[in-house]
């Protein structure tokens, strides 16, 4: 049985946060930037095209909640794997701070994109009222 560097594993468990936090961007942030910036007309044809936006948006709360679950593990797991010890081999050690680094970057991205698509799905429109 062959065990799965923790390191790789990160990497891999943060790539899915991403994709996650993207999604929040796709069914919030796409919709009132497009219309914001006069393209309603190319929006519609965006929805048209991939109808799955509209049930992006229709479970918005659903997806935040997913999103948000998926970032507090990716945080724990980084958290956790932060000192665990990289090899003793040169080339290993380079990778194991090479993947540290990559998985902290697309953890903060994905943070990053949570929060945008966070507030145009819930806090603008509360203000906007």
């Amino acid at each position: 049985m062959t065990r799965i560097d923790p390191h790789a594993r990160n990497v891999g468990v943060t790539f899915g946060t991403l994709l996650a936090s993207t999604t929040t961007l796709l069914c919030c942030v796409l919709p009132a930037v497009m219309v914001s910036v006069g393209a309603g007309a190319a929006l519609v044809g965006l929805v048209s095209a991939f109808p799955q936006l509209v049930w992006l948006s229709e479970h918005k709360l659903l997806l935040f909640i997913v999103a948000g679950a998926l970032l507090a593990g990716s945080g724990a797991m980084l958290w956790h794997a932060r000192r665990l010890p990289c090899p003793i081999d040169p080339v290993a050690a380079r990778s194991c701070t090479r993947l540290r680094r990559m998985s902290a970057v697309l953890f903060f991205v994905s943070l990053f994109a949570y929060v945008i698509g966070a507030l145009f799905a819930f806090v603008l429109p509360a203000i906007l009222r």
